[in-house]
């Protein structure tokens, strides 16, 4: 499984970007992708996930700084997800990752955690 991540780049406070994940070579019928983000100096945390079983959830660490800016959502036709982030802050800094498990829940990779990763793209909230 491949995994391209793009749309990163610098937006000022407030301002809008639209990340995209360009996936293939899945070999099962369903599965999880996940946007997750690492800032400078912090540790990855997940930011939201779907999948065909369990539809979209924020990862719980999330779900207050997020819920309500950032929405994921795919395009079958295209094996593409999409993270749209809105009124984004200096604190949203970071390389935003794509990652996916086949066969698996967007809860239970949760738990087990995912196979693949794509290289991650780099997001600048700045003045």
């Amino acid at each position: 499984v491949q995994l391209q991540a793009s749309g990163g780049g610098l937006v000022q406070p407030g301002g809008s970007l639209r990340l995209s994940c360009a996936a293939s070579g899945f070999t099962k019928d369903y599965y999880a992708i996940a946007w997750f983000r690492q800032a400078p100096g912090k540790e990855r945390e997940g930011v939201s996930c779907i999948s065909d079983s369990d539809g979209r959830m924020y990862y719980p660490d999330s779900i207050d700084s997020m819920k309500g800016r950032f929405s994921i959502s795919r395009d079958n036709a295209k094996n593409t997800v999409y993270l749209q982030m809105d009124r984004l802050t200096p604190e949203d800094t970071a390389v935003y990752y794509c990652a996916t498990r086949e066969g698996s829940s967007c809860l239970e990779s949760m738990y087990t955690g995912m196979e693949y990763w794509g290289k991650g793209t780099l997001v600048t909230v700045s003045s």
